[in-house]
């Protein structure tokens, strides 16, 4: 644990070439075991982090559903504050605590829709979220785990700023291919093997035709 912030775990389902979605931004990857495993997981932290672009696409819920547990605080990073009030997210906030991260950037108009509904509004960064000073916010506020649901270009964000403490990776039985697909990390990349994140493997779990690897930072 960091002191100055929240335990981060990354957690996602991939293909056996390393993706998380296809090329349509299908990631109907996970079979039902997975699926229990991972709620299981997402009841036991304090919050779920994703970035707009996952609402756009998938319109989650963000919810324990596949296994018993109480339901983290879903944090949603939404730099101009342009979340749909149509998102499940939005139509559920009065059910499940909800936090709408923005920068300074995001126009008053937005904010002002934004607080007609029952969610909480936390203001970091310029024109842009800044991740590391969101996770102090965070921690002050009594939020000690985060599972970061993101996808490739926010686990880069998290990866490549050492934001990141665990990785958990189920490992399924596809192969999708395509230049447009979306890989687990993006963004720029490390430029030298030596200078990439190092990773302790900690447990390896067999679920009938995936495998699960978790790894400590």
């Amino acid at each position: 644990m960091v002191n100055s912030r929240p335990r981060v775990i990354l957690s996602a389902a991939v293909s056996i070439d390393g993706k998380i979605a296809t090329k349509n931004k299908d990631s109907a990857l996970s079979s039902k075991q997975d699926k229990i495993r991972f709620h299981r997981l997402r009841a036991k932290v304090d919050a779920i982090l994703v970035g707009i672009n996952t609402v756009k696409i998938d319109d989650p819920l963000l919810t324990v559903r596949h296994a018993r547990g109480k339901n983290p605080i879903r944090i949603i990073l939404d730099s101009s504050g342009r979340i749909s009030p149509k998102s499940k997210i939005i139509k559920t906030c009065h059910a499940v605590p909800t936090i709408i991260v923005v920068s300074k950037k995001a126009p008053k108009k937005n904010l002002a829709r934004l607080g007609k509904h029952p969610l909480k509004i936390i203001i970091s960064g310029q024109n842009k979220i800044n991740t590391r000073k969101l996770l102090q916010i965070l921690q002050k506020q009594n939020i000690k785990s985060i599972l970061l649901e993101g996808g490739g270009t926010l686990n880069w964000e998290f990866i490549h700023k050492g934001l990141i403490d665990e990785l958990i990776v189920t490992i399924t039985p596809y192969v999708v291919g395509g230049k447009d697909a979306t890989t687990l990390v993006e963004g720029n990349g490390f430029s030298t093997i030596a200078n990439s994140t190092k990773l302790k493997l900690q447990n390896i779990i067999r679920q009938q035709n995936e495998i699960v690897l978790h790894y400590y930072i």
